[in-house]
């Protein structure tokens, strides 16, 4: 893969990362909220397959790597601000460490009908 733009180019964080909102290629679907450091951009970038970095390991982490369930890039697109890039992949198993398609599956309010 080929990027168009530095991760430099990225407004970061306080602590050097971007803030990365990732969802399914082919139905939009938000399967997880994660982060970027500099190197796991890079690796993304190289590779094709997803690679986060984890703030409570301190360390960067290929999605997939423990569990198999991999996320293959099908497009990446950074945010007006420069400060949030969109990751559209194609999810291999549970994006969630619970075994749960996505992340995002406890509802916490509905609107009343």
């Amino acid at each position: 893969m080929e990027s168009s733009m530095k991760f430099e180019d990225f407004k970061q964080n306080s602590d050097g990362m971007l803030t990365v909102v990732t969802q399914d290629f082919e139905n939009n679907e938000v399967l997880m909220v994660a982060y970027m450091t500099k190197e796991a951009f890079d690796k993304t970038i190289e590779t094709g397959i997803m690679t986060y970095y984890s703030r409570s390991r301190d360390e960067l982490w290929v999605k997939g790597d423990t569990s198999g369930h991999y996320q293959y890039v099908k497009s990446l697109v950074i945010d007006c601000d420069k400060d949030t890039l969109l990751a559209k992949v194609e999810q291999v198993g549970a994006a969630c460490h619970t075994g749960n398609r996505t992340c995002f599956f406890t509802e916490i309010c509905t609107e009343e009908k």
